[in-house]
């Protein structure tokens, strides 16, 4: 989804138009002429939104809450692991450092090995009041042991063997080659997400069952996850794919191509 949301105490949230920072100007400065706004106003978005493998434009965000006085949360779910030189995240990408994002969430279920859960990083004084005050903290159990522990390790990991995430971007730039060169048109993006439209629900799931049968995990979407019309077959590249994995990406959508 490429939802980016204000969300300020004593008039809820509003949405603000995708990747523009005038109309993030113009909801910040609604709420600080408001005299129902109360509290803490705090800017949320995806560092990588998913879709598309588009990004949320970080340094203006930032930039415009300071202006405004308003905390800045990045979910970098599509980002860690991924984003940046050393996959630090999304962050690492524009060039800032981690102290210029209020509050990160995201998930131990991507780049992180496949594990389950999620995370929350800030300030020591914002994570001491979500354990005290956050009710998902209070009302859930901890993460089991073999999960944590493997999260770690994916992160020590990720740390210690940067030409990873290099083998990621050269695994990306060699597909993204492949599947223009074969008829399709992919979106551009500096992200591992290479996003195939092709119009209609249908059409995407019966190409994502195609591939499936001939070897190929890539899964469709359609409405209303994204807009009606612009339903696609989400390709995502990993450091652990071979040349042969993507040689037999490229193959079977050669295929696909011929059957249009």
């Amino acid at each position: 989804m490429r939802l980016a949301t204000v969300i300020k105490k004593g008039v809820g949230k509003a949405v603000f138009k995708h990747s523009d920072m005038e109309d993030l100007r113009r909801v910040l400065k609604g709420l600080q002429d408001s005299p129902e706004a109360t509290g803490v106003t705090w800017v949320v978005t995806d560092g990588v939104f998913s879709m598309e493998g588009d990004l949320g434009n970080l340094p203006g965000l930032r930039a415009l809450c300071d202006e405004f006085g308003a905390m800045l949360v990045v979910d970098d779910s599509h980002g860690t692991g991924v984003m940046g030189e050393t996959g630090r995240g999304t962050h690492e990408y524009w060039g800032m450092q981690g102290k210029d994002i209020d509050l990160f969430t995201g998930t131990l279920g991507k780049a992180l090995g496949g594990g389950a859960g999620g995370y929350v990083a800030g300030t020591q004084a914002a994570i001491d009041m979500l354990v005290q005050r956050g009710r998902p903290t209070l009302f859930s159990n901890a993460l089991p042991v073999t999960v944590a522990c493997s999260a770690a390790k994916a992160i020590e990991t990720m740390l210690n063997e940067p030409e990873r995430v290099q083998r990621l971007r050269d695994n990306v730039a060699y597909a993204r080659k492949g599947i223009s060169e074969v008829g399709f048109e992919v979106l551009e993006s500096p992200t591992a997400i290479c996003p195939i439209i092709v119009g209609e629900t249908s059409r995407a799931i019966s190409m994502s069952n195609t591939l499936l049968d001939m070897g190929v995990f890539a899964i469709g979407f359609g409405y209303p996850v994204v807009p009606e019309g612009a339903a696609r077959i989400r390709i995502q590249i990993s450091a652990a794919h071979e040349q042969e994995h993507l040689d037999r990406l490229i193959e079977a959508l050669r295929a696909l191509s011929v059957q249009d």
